[in-house]
């Protein structure tokens, strides 16, 4: 056999030692270990290759040569996969197990590195070359010796995995070397980190190596006991004051004395007295009380009862406000913070005059239903500002969930009450008035349905025994005032309806927005926006053009947020010269007009719409309601060549094309009467068209609108542009009622139409429509498609009729 290179020889029987080894050995391939010098460890060893390659070996010379794989994952590892640098080693003992696994008995003999492999297929064979590190004995080599002793020596005495006969077996070794290798064979380190040490080809580097991993590990093993340390002294201390607790309460039984000489169960105690609460809950709150002294503070359950007790205490139970009753001051603050509503403020006048004789009423629950921006939530504030109530709002928009309003068991981590107990809480009183904002909104999912268990709250028969699920206790409601608000009414449960009483309001006119931007919305945006001493004003026709060439709403919120782009703007001109020419002179006015509004809003967002003259075939006006008030509904029709077929666009509902089927199956039947030909389908296709395409409409009430658009398109006729209608049509050309009649006629008027079209039924509902409404407005109330023919079509002479009657509403000077 060839002899291997050699480095350097110190010794003649090392030297005889390396002479007699071959330069070629099997390699076997170690997973999660890494064997050292003079290291005696066994090797389990299952994988074919492995198995191959140490018969070989104990065949042979019995030498073989440990390398560790850089993943020890790898089931069939390659070449690439072990490292080159490893450990010539001598089988000592080999024994067979039965389960066709090898355990052998290696000898580690000196460090060693492949130079290159064989072309050995049965397992890896390579090319080695033997490493000595040089020892040089001198004062730096001395003193890594002393260093990584003494390192090595508190490493054993921190760790827990390493018994203590290592040491006294270290304390035996003599030689550097063998010192290094036994220290680095006993570090709890990762593989790549034990690796390192035999990639040093030095005596010093290899020290050096040890050495930082000793320090590195006892940093880590220092933390973890100080960690420890501190868990165990928390542990202590808990189990210290639990048996201390403990020993406290045998001796109180033993002297008869009461559980409340502790502090904190003598302040429970206290508050459950303190609150008043009524008989049912006061023992409750005592039982839970006793509960709590018997169950150990650690406890998760002391921490839930602890919870509910404080719940239960802080709830008010007999606190409450004064009711300010005097009528004429609350008249005052009512008309201070709201312009019009007249309504709305009349009923809350009624309810003080009963106040005041009965001292106590029920059924105060108020539905205030209207489109956004007509002061309903800010309305139930200055209700509770002019009573001298507490005032909490609720928002049920978005609410899904039925624990939300009766709260959740206690039995459920982290449960708490629902929102009317947290509310009562929050008020401090039992007396406050509560607002229920968007309770048209409220929805329904697979956790229940919130609306049902709003019935108990809302109703005066049921709510003096609200029982919320978290308090598990009757809590009296009957003392609160309840105001609901909604956009929509037919969103809001029928039950829920019947439990409330509800006050409608309609959309502003020009001139309640005027007022109501004069009294409050410039005063505030001036004030916000420190305009008030700069002497700012804007006028009334800057106001009006805002109205209506910049807003388009039944409220004022839009309003109010141009008013207030506007006084930034001002304030900008305002800084920009002060800092230019000094002082703004507190004389100077500043003052707002229509110009400066275009100069500051650009172009106008909505063009008032202009209603033409001239008359044309097959288009008509309607009426509409929206959440945001009424609007204009433009009904066009062409008639066209075809097969009989009626078209419908414009984002039309299920509702909206029965009311144009029906009203084109009138058409056809009563043709004769109607001064048609009874053929006028016959080979023409209809198509109806709703401008806006992108907005969706629905519902009965264009039911006339169509009927009046197709009749002008069939008989060739033009029809008006300055009359509106409105009303649900049936096979017979009968006319029934229709909803949102007041925020119609508003559309109707705020687009200068001087004729509007009404259901003879809705008639009997004009008396409740402010005459400011009415002022300008002829209303004719019909009862057939009939009655509608002449107001529509100025070119079919009127007949007359008895079913409709014309009211005219003129302005009173």
């Amino acid at each position: 056999m060839n002899q291997i290179n050699k480095t350097e020889i110190q010794t003649a029987s090392e030297g005889s030692f390396i002479d007699n080894m071959p330069d070629t050995l099997p390699i076997l391939p170690l997973r999660d270990i890494v064997i050292f010098p003079y290291m005696i460890f066994p090797v389990l060893v299952g994988r074919e290759l492995s198995i191959r390659a140490a018969n070989y070996a104990t065949e042979n010379t019995k030498y073989i040569f440990l390398s560790t794989q850089k993943i020890s994952t790898i089931e069939d590892p390659k070449k690439d996969d072990i490292y080159t640098d490893g450990t010539i080693a001598k089988i000592i003992q080999i024994l067979k197990l039965p389960n066709g696994l090898m355990k052998i008995l290696v000898d580690g003999l000196i460090q060693a590195k492949i130079v290159g492999f064989t072309d050995r297929k049965e397992f890896f064979e390579g090319k080695l070359e033997i490493v000595l590190p040089e020892l040089v004995k001198d004062h730096e080599m001395n003193a890594m010796e002393r260093q990584m002793s003494q390192l090595f020596k508190e490493y054993v005495k921190i760790s827990r995995n390493i018994p203590a006969e290592t040491l006294s077996a270290f304390e035996n070794i003599v030689e550097p070397d063998r010192k290094l290798f036994y220290v680095a064979a006993n570090i709890n380190q990762q593989i790549d980190v034990k690796q390192a040490i035999l990639q040093k080809y030095t005596l010093k580097d290899q020290f050096y190596e040890v050495i930082k991993i000793l320090n590195s590990e006892i940093d880590i093993l220092k933390i973890e006991k100080e960690i420890d340390n501190r868990v165990q002294e928390n542990i202590a201390k808990t189990q210290r004051k639990f048996i201390i607790q403990e020993q406290i309460k045998i001796l109180q039984d033993e002297l008869g004395e009461d559980d409340d000489a502790s502090p904190e169960f003598t302040k429970i105690r206290q508050k459950i007295k303190k609150a008043k609460m009524p008989k049912e809950a006061e023992e409750k709150s005592l039982e839970e009380l006793t509960k709590l002294k018997k169950t150990p503070p650690m406890s998760p359950e002391s921490t839930v009862i602890r919870n509910y007790l404080d719940w239960l205490t802080d709830v008010p139970w007999s606190k409450k406000t004064k009711d300010n009753l005097n009528i004429k001051h609350v008249q005052k603050i009512l008309d201070e913070d709201h312009f019009g509503l007249e309504k709305p403020k009349e009923r809350i006048i009624e309810h003080i005059a009963v106040l005041n004789l009965v001292k106590q009423i029920r059924g105060q629950i108020l539905c205030f239903v209207g489109p956004p921006g007509v002061g309903k939530t800010s309305l139930g504030k200055s209700i509770a500002r002019a009573l001298g109530r507490k005032f909490v709002r609720i928002s049920l928009g978005g609410v899904r969930d039925e624990a939300e309003i009766r709260g959740h068991r206690r039995t459920y981590i982290g449960s708490m009450p629902g929102k009317i107990i947290q509310s009562m809480k929050k008020a401090g009183t039992i007396n406050p008035i509560i607002l229920l904002d968007e309770i048209d909104k409220m929805s329904v999912d697979f956790r229940g349905d919130p609306s049902s268990a709003m019935l108990e709250v809302l109703d005066p028969e049921q709510n003096h025994t609200f029982n919320d699920h978290y308090l598990e206790v009757d809590y009296d409601l009957k003392n609160v005032m309840f105001i609901t608000t909604a956009n929509v009414r037919y969103n809001i449960p029928l039950p829920l309806q019947d439990r409330m009483e509800i006050i409608e309001l309609p959309g502003y006119l020009e001139y309640d927005k005027l007022e109501i931007a004069k009294r409050h919305l410039v005063p505030k945006q001036l004030e916000s926006h420190g305009l008030i001493k700069k002497n700012v004003i804007i006028n009334d026709d800057a106001i009006k053009k805002i109205i209506r060439d910049y807003t388009r709403e039944a409220g004022v919120r839009n309003l109010e947020r141009e008013l207030a782009s506007i006084c930034r703007k001002v304030a900008k001109d305002i800084v920009v010269k002060e800092s230019s020419n000094g002082k703004w002179k507190k004389k100077t006015k500043y003052t707002i007009d229509e110009k400066k509004v275009e100069d500051y809003l650009k172009n106008p967002k909505f063009r008032t719409p202009r209603h033409e003259k001239t008359e044309k075939i097959g288009s008509v006006t309607g009426l509409a309601w929206t959440s945001v008030g009424g609007a204009l509904l433009n009904v066009e029709v062409t008639i066209m060549s075809g097969n009989g077929k009626l078209s419908l666009t414009g984002q039309i509902g299920n509702v909206m094309k029965e009311s144009a089927q029906a009203a084109l199956s009138y058409l056809r039947s009563s043709a004769k009467e109607l001064g048609l030909r009874h053929d006028f389908f016959k080979g023409k296709e209809i198509h109806i068209h709703v401008p806006e395409g992108a907005i969706p409409k629905d519902g009965p009430s264009a039911g006339i609108t169509m009927a009046m658009a197709m009749y002008s398109a069939i008989g060739k006729k033009p029809a008006s542009n300055n009359v509106a209608m409105t009303g649900e049509i049936t096979l017979t050309g009968s006319i029934l009622a229709i909803g949102g009649l007041n925020e119609k006629l508003l559309a109707a008027k705020r687009n200068k139409i001087e004729t509007v079209l009404i259901p003879k039924e809705n008639e009997i509902d004009l008396n409740e429509i402010s005459d400011k409404v009415k002022d300008g407005l002829k209303i004719i109330p019909i009862e057939k498609v009939e009655d509608a023919i002449p107001y529509v079509l100025p070119s079919i002479k009127r007949k007359k009729s008895s079913t409709a009657t014309t009211k005219k509403v003129t302005k009173r000077k």
